[in-house]
């Protein structure tokens, strides 16, 4: 595929993978549009400087990381998947809430790391989630160790990590993927081909025309699949999660996409031809695609689909009514549960006594 080109979709046929039936499929719907809705909503508290830090959009993107998400067994001691900071989407498929997305985003003292951290910077191990760092590419050796685990455990579980284009340029990707493919450990990498690290476009970072040619060079299998069609991903995913699940080592799989949005909100994408980012809303937007292939193959009606939206809307109004005027954390709260507590003298000074 040429660089910051949009696939040609209208030849395929789409085909429901055998272990889906419709509410599967009403599911995943459910999922994109609450990722869409929930992101649209934190766009809006931004700008009423309610949001600290930066926001970071999935916009076009929210497909793969449903999708992919979706394959995997979720629950206790099930699989484990480690998200990047556009994966939003697969959070809320392993369970996360959205209050707990926007108590994150805005820093309440009730958020999951009590406003210590931001955005989606959190862990829940129950539900099968594993906050990234902000060093990208860092998570692969971390999944390949957790993955080891696994298989030193003979416990039949799998990890999933995701990557960036860019952080395929990295020497951690290199040398967690190395790693993982000579011990076969049971793990899945999703890297997203999304056009753009940051600013860079690949034609600058690397030279091979597809992120699938870097991972064979470690003997790993590895395919190229359009990541912004959901049932695509979803059947590659689950053939690359039952794949590591019977001992056959590390999957990888290349999701041609599209970051539609800046690197954050504040970035005002001027190195992002403008015709191009329309091109792929207008034709290549992995929610639209997924509408049009539920409701053409008769999977799912218009209205029953009109119903999920009003559903994930009211979810995410409740949930923002529910925690945006919330107070932040005191500020002794940043004291304890670093690496000691802090001596008396210390926590007088700080509150000012």
């Amino acid at each position: 595929m040429p660089p910051h080109s949009v696939p040609d979709t209208r030849s395929e046929t789409p085909a429901i993978p055998a272990e889906l039936e419709r509410p599967q499929l009403l599911e995943m719907y459910r999922y994109l549009r609450l990722t869409r809705v929930l992101e649209e909503r934190l766009v809006a508290l931004y700008r009423q400087s309610k949001v600290i830090g930066g926001l970071f959009r999935s916009l076009g993107q929210e497909g793969e990381s449903v999708a992919s998400a979706y394959a995997l067994e979720r629950g206790r001691h099930r699989d484990i998947l480690s998200p990047l900071i556009r994966n939003l989407g697969s959070m809320l498929v392993m369970g996360a809430k959205p209050i707990e997305i926007l108590r994150q985003y805005m820093a309440k003292a009730e958020s999951p790391t009590g406003g210590r951290e931001l955005n989606v910077h959190f862990n829940d191990l129950e539900k099968g989630y594993l906050g990234q760092i902000s060093h990208l590419g860092d998570m692969v050796p971390v999944m390949a160790g957790i993955t080891l685990t696994f298989k030193m455990r003979g416990e039949l579980r799998v990890g999933l990590v995701y990557v960036g284009d860019g952080a395929t340029s990295t020497g951690s990707f290199h040398e967690g993927l190395n790693f993982a493919a000579v011990q076969r450990c049971p793990l899945v990498v999703i890297a997203e081909y999304n056009h753009w690290a940051y600013s860079t476009p690949p034609e600058k970072q690397f030279a091979v025309k597809d992120l699938a040619d870097k991972a064979k060079g470690y003997g790993i299998h590895a395919v190229t699949v359009d990541g912004n069609d959901v049932l695509a991903v979803y059947a590659a995913t689950r053939y690359a999660v039952e794949r590591a699940r019977r001992g056959k080592g590390v999957h990888f799989i290349e999701v041609k996409t599209y970051r539609r949005k800046g690197h954050a909100e504040h970035d005002d994408q001027s190195y992002q031809p403008k015709e191009e980012i329309e091109r792929w809303a207008v034709q290549n937007d992995p929610v639209d695609r997924y509408v049009k292939q539920l409701v053409a193959n008769g999977w799912a009606e218009e209205s029953e689909l009109a119903e999920i939206d009003r559903a994930a809307k009211d979810e995410i109004d409740q949930a923002t009514d529910a925690c945006v005027n919330e107070p932040l954390p005191q500020p002794e709260t940043a004291l304890p549960g670093v690496y000691a507590h802090p001596p008396a003298a210390e926590r007088l000074w700080f509150r000012g006594l």
